[in-house]
């Protein structure tokens, strides 16, 4: 009994040591493995136009958010008007989807890996609002385009894309018949049509007011905790808001009701036969 009163304190002691040491989320806060993203997210302090909510803490740089926004951007060399000049208020929406996927760093959770000569990571399945999806496609239904995957079958003979070889010219909404054909289609996947709005905390804005503070982030951490626990079981329950994970050390939990046996021996854990 004097050995389990002398050892219970001191794995109290030990369980509260670790109770109050963050962990922390590896899928938070980071920026992708591509090629024009930083190695860490951080401020800068011009980002241009609208990729200017994100200046606080970018995966982009000045000079990347600038060429987001040029017709013929350097970025790619991909040219929006392959079909014709893209109308503006379709076009504002294909800028705003670049600065998302240049400057974010709340698109952790859905980061996945890729065989790629020009990026090693990219994302998959980002759940992106319902408004968004809908406003895009409103915006851009009377553009026109030949292709329904912009990620692959371009011809690129004269250094940028253009239509492949007998494709037609179209109109988006005859290629992308409703909103969810456009988000999830156009970049193969990389974005999900979500039924959640914005607000919600289950889904991605792709732009928002830097005012209001950027609703992303909440939106990564709940998947991003949701990943890392119980994916199975886990729906619709959210952690605190701000709260570190915590680790609490299975060994000691483990050792705790042997100390408090009247039979401990002398610190080693084996009952006295």
């Amino acid at each position: 009994l004097p050995v389990a009163m002398a050892v219970a304190p001191a794995l109290l002691v030990l369980l509260a040591a670790h109770a109050v040491v963050p962990v922390r989320n590896p899928l938070l806060n980071i920026c992708m493995d591509a090629k024009h993203h930083k190695r860490q997210p951080g401020p800068e302090g011009r980002l241009h136009d609208q990729c200017s909510p994100w200046k606080d803490n970018a995966c982009c740089t000045a000079n990347t958010s600038s060429e987001a926004h040029r017709d013929q951007s350097n970025l790619y060399n991909f040219n929006w008007n392959h079909c014709g000049v893209m109308p503006p208020k379709c076009k504002r929406h294909f800028i705003q989807d670049t600065c998302l996927y240049e400057c974010s760093p709340n698109l952790g959770p859905w980061i996945d890996q890729v065989d790629s000569s020009w990026r090693r990571e990219r994302i998959l399945h980002v759940p992106l609002c319902k408004e968004d999806c809908e406003e895009w496609w409103e915006d851009c239904k009377d553009a026109l385009t030949c292709k329904e995957n912009w990620h692959k079958g371009w011809n690129w003979s004269t250094g940028t894309n253009r239509c492949p070889w007998g494709s037609m010219c179209r109109p988006f909404s005859e290629v992308f018949p409703r909103p969810k054909d456009l988000c999830e289609k156009i970049w193969s996947d990389s974005y999900r049509y979500s039924r959640e709005r914005r607000g919600s905390g289950r889904c991605i804005q792709m732009w928002f007011d830097p005012a209001q503070g950027n609703p992303n982030v909440a939106v990564a951490r709940y998947y991003a905790w949701r990943t890392r626990s119980y994916p199975a079981e886990v729906e619709d329950v959210a952690p605190e808001r701000d709260q570190a994970v915590r680790a609490v050390p299975w060994s000691a939990l483990a050792l705790l009701p042997l100390a408090l046996l009247p039979g401990v021996a002398g610190g080693c854990g084996v009952p006295r036969t």
